[in-house]
């Protein structure tokens, strides 16, 4: 059988199906063999797990995850790629369930309670576009997920790992960091794609922690007093969450809060640790809102 991670077999393929490359689904393809073999090795995959692999397009990675894996469901949007993973590049592979969907509208749930509770590894070359709203659903719905691996834009990446005190520090780091523990897995220039993309790419893993991290009273307003923080993140948190839409707490309320757990109120959100977030949510929450 011959790989899409060879160029020309990725050529071929494209002409053979007449394919154009839709803007719309932020398409490009992997065309090294390196790589995927990165994303194997960091996804640790093997024959007792499930995968889902979100937006196979042609096939290039799924014909690595399928030999490696138990069994691989891969979710595609684009129905003319349809035809090219079923009757071509992916046929020979009885492991392999393609289906014709949206992600972000897909019974993600239902889609792998077919598989017996067996371990399912999310690994995906997510469209840029779209990466952040995906990896959110996918960590919020606390689905039965060991580990995301996931090709994303290199600054996104940064941004999931890096601690407090960094310019890339923020509300996705925060988020992230709550529901799984990432790696930086590799580093991907841009002529391993095709088209090329316009931005440096890289392989994170997440790997999802049995329970959060920290324990916080009222999970929901954690998360609004993190996006508070970040929306506008050279205000101090006085300012941020003070002037922030749905929390009606008065200045002098977080002012009062921060003091109580001795930090200063002029203090900014970058400067907080997970950790200090979720005491300032508790001791917020005990405050009668205006």
């Amino acid at each position: 059988m011959a790989y899409l991670s060879d160029p020309k077999e990725t050529i071929a393929v494209l002409q053979r199906y007449h394919f154009n490359f839709q803007k719309k689904f932020g398409q490009n393809f992997l065309i090294d063999s390196h790589v995927i073999g990165k994303i194997i090795d960091a996804a640790e995959i093997g024959k007792d797990d499930v995968v889902l692999e979100i937006g196979p397009g042609i096939g290039t990675l799924t014909q690595y995850l399928c030999e490696a894996a138990g069994n691989v469901v891969a979710v595609e949007i684009d129905k003319n790629l349809i035809p090219i993973l079923t009757l071509d590049t992916c046929k020979d592979y009885e492991n392999l369930r393609v289906v014709n969907a949206d992600i972000m509208k897909t019974d993600i749930r239902a889609l792998l309670s077919e598989y017996g509770g067996r371990p399912v590894k999310v690994v995906a070359n997510l469209p840029y576009y779209i990466t952040t709203p995906i990896l959110m659903r996918l960590l919020e719905e606390r689905l039965p997920v060991k580990s995301i691996t996931v090709m994303v834009q290199k600054e996104v990446a940064e941004r999931m790992e890096t601690g407090p005190g960094t310019k890339d520090y923020g509300a996705l780091s925060l988020a992230v960091q709550y529901y799984a523990e990432p790696y930086l897995a590799a580093n991907v220039p841009a002529n391993c794609f095709m088209p090329r993309p316009n931005v440096g790419s890289a392989v994170i893993r997440l790997t999802l922690h049995e329970k959060p991290p920290v324990t916080v009273q009222d999970e929901k307003l954690l998360f609004s007093l993190i996006r508070a923080s970040f929306n506008q993140r050279r205000k101090t948190l006085v300012n941020g969450i003070g002037n922030a839409e749905g929390l009606t707490y008065t200045k002098e309320q977080i002012t009062e809060a921060l003091t109580a757990l001795r930090m200063s109120p002029t203090v900014r959100g970058e400067a907080l640790t997970l950790a200090e977030f979720a005491k300032l949510a508790d001791e917020l929450g005990g405050k009668e809102t205006v």
